[in-house]
């Protein structure tokens, strides 16, 4: 066999329905888990398209409305913001905040207790939301946030420390 000859990978079908597969946007599966205050929907994860390490989908939250508090255990989780205004609070009180707008990315690490806040009182919160397994794991806490939460700024190569 010539080095680099890869015919022994090529699926059954050539690829033809396994190589690339298109989610379309109005066939999200709401079937995942939920928090109260957020309607997630899953595009991609192992039952619909036979995803191993990665799970991708959508978040909407309701305008002046924020979720439970909750923490997705050992998973890694990306929040990119398409419209509105999030606010994120965290912590074991959840006594630190920072605020994203559209364009801005989110990481929330492995078991940090968490709450979205839609900042606005009337324009929808809608994210895309990926996160490092192919399943979805939440872990609805009962946490209520006993301090003012401490403001956490941003600080990357794109949004310095302000001083």
């Amino acid at each position: 066999m010539p080095h680099g000859d890869h015919s022994h990978d090529v699926p059954p079908d050539g690829w033809k329905h396994t190589g690339v597969q298109v989610i379309p946007g109005d066939s999200l599966d709401t079937n995942t888990a939920q928090t109260p205050g957020m309607n997630r929907a899953a595009a991609i994860n192992f039952a619909r398209v036979g995803a191993q390490k990665i799970w991708a989908g959508t978040v909407h939250i309701h305008a002046d409305a924020k979720t439970g508090v909750h923490h997705h255990g050992a998973l890694e989780s990306v929040i990119y913001v398409l419209k509105g205004r999030a606010r994120m609070r965290w912590g074991e009180k959840l006594e630190f905040v920072a605020e994203a707008g559209p364009g801005d990315f989110i990481f929330v690490p492995p078991y940090v207790p968490h709450q979205e806040i839609n900042a606005s009182t009337d324009e929808t919160l809608e994210c895309v939301l990926v996160r490092s397994d192919n399943e979805a794991v939440v872990v609805n806490l009962d946490i209520e946030p006993i301090e003012k939460p401490e403001t956490v700024l941003w600080i990357d190569p794109i949004h310095r420390a302000q001083g």
